[in-house]
C-alpha cells in the first residue's frame, strides 16, 4: 500500500510541478502583454489559463481518490490536504494574470496605463517575473531556502504597490479617469500575484517540515 500511495504521490507532484511552470508563464506572459501592450501575449494568457484549471482538476481529483482508498494519516494527510490547498493557491495565481491579460485586451490598442506608470508597473512585473521563476525551483525541488526567500520579499512588493496609490494622487498623474481605474484594479491584481506566491511558499514549507511560517520565517503562527 506504501507504494502505492508513494507512486500516486508523485503523479500528483507531476502535476504541481506542471501548475507552476503554467502559472509561472502566465505571469511573465501577462506582464509582456501589460508593458507592451501586447496583444498576442495576452490571448496565449487567456487561453492558456484553460491549462492551469485542468491540471487543478486532476490534481483534486488524485488527492480525492487518496483519502478515499488510502486513508492517509500524520506526514501523508498533511501532505495530500496541503497540496489541495496549493493547487486552488496556483489556480487562482493563474486567474489573476488572466484578470491582466483581459484588461490588456479591453483596452486594446490603447494601453491600460499612462507612460508615467511605465516604471513603476516595470519595478513591479520584474519582481514577480523573479518569484515566478522561484516557484517553479521551489516546486521542483521542494526548497524551503527559496520558499523562504519568496515569504520574506514580499514585503518590496507592498511598499511598490502603495506607490501606485501614490502616483494616482499626485501632480504627475496624466492619464484618464479609465486609465486610472485600470492602474488601481491591475495594481491590485499584481499585489495579490505576490500575496498568492507568499502562500504557496508557505505551504511548501509546511509540506516539507510540518510548520507553517509567516513572512517572519522565525515566526511560526499560522495567519490564514
Amino acid at each position: 500500500m506504501r507504494v502505492i500511495f508513494n507512486e500516486e504521490m508523485r503523479q500528483v507532484a507531476d502535476d504541481m510541478e506542471q501548475m507552476a511552470a503554467a502559472v509561472s508563464a502566465a505571469i511573465t506572459g501577462a506582464g509582456k502583454a501589460l508593458l507592451g501592450p501586447d496583444l498576442d501575449a495576452a490571448q496565449a494568457v487567456i487561453e492558456g489559463d484553460q491549462v492551469i484549471d485542468q491540471l487543478e482538476s486532476s490534481v483534486i481529483d488524485q488527492c480525492v481518490q487518496l483519502l478515499a482508498k488510502q486513508s492517509p494519516v500524520a506526514t501523508d494527510l498533511r501532505i495530500v490536504v496541503s497540496t489541495l490547498r496549493l493547487a486552488a493557491t496556483f489556480e487562482r495565481m493563474g486567474d489573476l494574470a488572466r484578470h491582466i491579460a483581459e484588461a490588456v485586451r479591453r483596452s486594446y490598442p490603447d494601453p491600460p496605463l499612462p507612460p508615467e506608470a511605465h516604471e513603476l508597473f516595470q519595478d513591479m512585473q520584474d519582481f514577480l517575473d523573479q518569484m515566478a521563476s522561484r516557484l517553479v525551483t521551489m516546486m521542483a525541488d521542494r526548497d524551503t531556502k527559496v520558499a523562504e526567500c519568496i515569504i520574506v520579499d514580499d514585503d518590496k512588493l507592498d511598499k511598490l504597490h502603495q506607490q501606485t496609490f501614490d502616483l494616482a494622487l499626485s501632480d504627475k498623474w496624466e492619464g484618464s479617469k479609465q486609465q486610472m481605474i485600470d492602474l488601481v484594479l491591475l495594481a491590485r491584481f499584481m499585489e495579490r500575484l505576490g500575496d498568492h506566491g507568499v502562500s504557496a511558499a508557505r505551504r511548501v514549507v509546511y509540506i516539507v517540515s510540518g510548520f507553517d511560517p509567516s513572512k517572519d520565517p522565525k515566526d511560526l503562527e499560522d495567519i490564514d
